[in-house]
């Protein structure tokens, strides 16, 4: 079986990788040549194209940021759809609106090619581990047919529903990990005004029911003044924008996520988008006027 993988990115690469290690031939296409010429040297083959790419392929991956990226890669001019041959599957794994996974679904139908859609969690350093964490979308037949190569790449595939719900499931972990995070923030900000030194309040509350893997991967790094990204705030922000298009669609308020979604708006105008989402607590610092460290 030949894969194709398009959308070279943080996360893309290492995934890739993990299916090169897996015994997978892997064709490989990135608006950057940089990332094929990387993942070349690993092993992969250069697709050219998108369109050319998931013509070499029985099974086409995408990892790419936005709905309107994956749209373009999939319908657009030399996109998956021209190339991708009838029974050939696409497994969408970017994190976009349901609505845009259901319009790629009808269009991808049409032409005799499967879909799901499969949206992470997990950021660089479990997609470097493989141990991801799948939502997945779609009919129970195509699911099975493309759970080994998600094996590959996580620890956790789950199918949640239709196509669609993959992403639905994604919005929501979206919401509790940037409350959680915005949530943290708030603690140790208090925690260091009072004068208690923040790595011993972590410590403190983790082993309860506070603690949680967001607090385990996040809090170190604020404390660390390591923001390097494993999730962007800028990938972030345009997560609960969907969330809350999708709320408005279905006419459910998230007073929360509209909050945290404003924070990720101020630091994007800062020009702190690219930075990880543990960035979120420098919000909150610089309305208290003090750094937690």
């Amino acid at each position: 079986m030949k894969i194709g993988f398009i959308g070279l990115g943080i996360m893309g690469k290492p995934m890739v990788r993990n299916l090169l290690k897996g015994g997978y031939t892997v064709v490989v296409h990135n608006r950057s040549s940089a990332a094929v010429t990387e993942l070349t040297g690993d092993g992969a083959i250069a697709g050219g194209s998108s369109s050319a790419t998931a013509a070499q392929s029985d099974i086409i991956l995408t990892m790419l940021p936005d709905g309107p990226d994956v749209e373009a890669a999939v319908l657009g001019p030399d996109g998956i759809l021209e190339g991708a041959k009838s029974g050939a599957i696409l497994v969408d794994m970017s994190s976009i609106s349901p609505l845009v996974s259901q319009k790629i679904s009808d269009a991808c139908r049409e032409k005799g090619v499967g879909f799901i859609d499969a949206p992470v969690s997990g950021g660089e350093p479990k997609a470097i581990d493989g141990t991801l964490t799948f939502m997945a979308g779609g009919d129970q037949a195509t699911f099975d047919k493309v759970l080994p190569i998600l094996q590959k790449m996580g620890s956790s595939v789950t199918l949640t529903g239709p196509v669609g719900a993959g992403n639905v499931t994604k919005l929501a972990n979206q919401i509790m990990v940037a409350c959680n995070i915005a949530a943290m923030g708030e603690a140790l900000v208090l925690a260091t005004r009072a004068g208690l030194q923040p790595e011993v309040v972590f410590n403190a509350v983790k082993g309860g029911l506070a603690g949680s893997t967001v607090l385990n991967a996040k809090a170190p790094m604020v404390i660390a003044r390591n923001f390097k990204p494993g999730f962007r705030i800028e990938l972030h922000e345009k997560d609960l924008r969907n969330a809350l298009l999708a709320g408005e669609s279905m006419k459910v308020s998230l007073p929360l996520t509209s909050l945290v979604q404003q924070m990720l708006i101020s630091l994007m105008n800062e020009g702190k988008g690219a930075l990880d989402h543990s960035a979120i607590v420098t919000f909150i610092e610089r309305m208290a006027g003090i750094e937690v460290k």
